[in-house]
């Protein structure tokens, strides 16, 4: 559950490339990255290349002497990537609430920079880590309530975020027997989603391409369960929801998919610890009751709500290189009136607080 290259998918999968299916709630389903242009072929092959050599060479180096160098070149890539600075800057000022320029946003901006890194390397030793340590390096309270629900639900959709370090969560899951599949976006690099595929299967983790809607259903009406991830970035036709304090929005499809399948919504983040291992936690289940758009909106907000915890606890280890929230305050407030719409005027007030 990362988004190091192969691009798992936070939201529902689409019809077909280039399409937008709707989600029967007026929402759409669709890949979260889309990457166009003649010289696809050409970026592919380098970053293909490039992520092969250093996954060679780094996951053979010792691995604190490694992040440490990580942490330069992740210091180095903030001040010269001026567009995805000012993505993760302007999340780090809602975060921390704060202006932009403020020395604690940049702080906080450089620290995002070099957790990415460091979760690329993570990744890059785990490849070479035996079944056991993957599982035991994985632990919390988390991971036994999560087989509480999985016990007495009809599948589980774990809704998650960038944070901590998904491998180590999927890893760590599939490893204690649990039937893990995993919702992938495959629209970026072929040759390194396969990769990323091969891997994942290796420790027990299904990959689902983004368009098999069918695989998603069959998984979840067998009574297994379903990854994904919800922070792909603002988009205006997604659902309200207050998150951190502010109006923005999230995908709809896991709470579609949890009404047509009677699966039970998970929130689920992975927090790592001073020591290098990796605590999963839980938000309380969650159930839709249907399709409706008040119930859809219901159950996107407690998601919203649920996640807050994993990024107020470690802000830091939230590595996202989008826009989460809209930037024009008309947007936020078009936002609103929707949620009052969908959701009724005293829900949405009462959130507005």
């Amino acid at each position: 559950m990362t988004s190091v290259p192969g691009n798992p998918d936070g939201a529902a999968p689409a019809a077909s490339p280039g399409t937008e299916a709707t989600n029967g709630n007026g929402g759409r389903f669709r890949a979260p990255h889309r990457r166009t242009g003649g010289g696809q072929r050409v970026r592919e092959k380098v970053v293909v290349t490039a992520y092969r050599a250093g996954s060679w060479i780094l996951g053979r180096l010792p691995f604190g002497p490694t992040v440490r160098v990580g942490g330069w070149i992740a210091v180095a890539a903030y001040g010269l990537w001026p567009e995805k600075r000012r993505y993760v800057r302007a999340n780090a000022a809602r975060i921390l609430d704060l202006p932009p320029d403020d020395r604690r946003v940049d702080a906080l901006g450089r620290a995002v920079f070099r957790n990415q890194v460091r979760w690329v390397i993570e990744g890059m030793h785990f490849v070479r880590m035996s079944p056991t340590r993957l599982v035991a390096q994985f632990g919390g309270p988390g991971a036994d309530r999560f087989d509480d629900v999985w016990r007495a639900s009809k599948g589980v959709i774990l809704a998650g975020l960038h944070i901590g370090n998904g491998e180590a969560a999927a890893a760590g899951l599939a490893g204690r027997g649990w039937p893990v599949h995993y919702l992938a976006d495959d629209t970026a690099y072929e040759e390194l989603f396969e990769r990323f595929t091969a891997q994942r299967r290796a420790w027990g983790v299904e990959v689902i391409r983004w368009r098999n809607l069918r695989d998603v259903y069959r998984v979840l009406r067998r009574g297994e369960v379903l990854g994904l991830l919800v922070d792909w970035g603002y988009r205006p036709d997604g659902e309200p929801v207050r998150f951190l304090g502010a109006w923005t929005t999230l995908p709809s499809g896991p709470a579609v998919l949890a009404a047509r399948t009677g699966a039970t919504i998970l929130p689920f983040w992975t927090i790592r610890l001073r020591d290098g291992t990796f605590r999963g936690e839980v938000g309380a289940p969650i159930l839709v009751a249907s399709t409706e758009p008040a119930e859809i909106a219901r159950a996107t907000q407690a998601i919203a709500d649920a996640l807050e915890a994993a990024v107020r606890e470690a802000p830091e280890q939230w590595c996202v290189f989008k826009p989460i929230w809209p930037d024009d305050p008309a947007e936020e407030a078009l936002l609103a009136e929707r949620a009052l719409r969908d959701r009724g005027t005293a829900t949405a007030q009462g959130a507005a607080g």
